[in-house]
């Protein structure tokens, strides 16, 4: 997606362009997360934060072991002392 140019308005507002908003699936109220970093802002949805979090920790889990499925028989042994 090219470059846009948009101004800071009253209160720090930003417009995010309507293209941008369509090719992020977001809308009106939704929540975005911003991060600086390097001295730039980036935007990203709570999905999109959680997909990259589990990319992340795939990098370090064998693809047969299902760190969900442990949780969950964790909890069940914890119930059951």
């Amino acid at each position: 997606m090219s470059e846009m140019k948009t101004r800071l308005a009253a209160g720090g507002r930003v417009v995010i362009p309507a293209e941008y908003r369509q090719a992020l699936g977001v809308q009106v109220g939704d929540e975005l997360i911003l991060r600086l970093e390097a001295g730039e802002v980036r935007i990203f949805t709570p999905r999109q934060a959680v997909k990259r979090a589990q990319e992340l920790v795939r990098r370090y889990i064998s693809p047969d072991r299902s760190l969900a499925d442990e949780l969950i028989a964790e909890r069940r042994m914890e119930e059951k002392e």
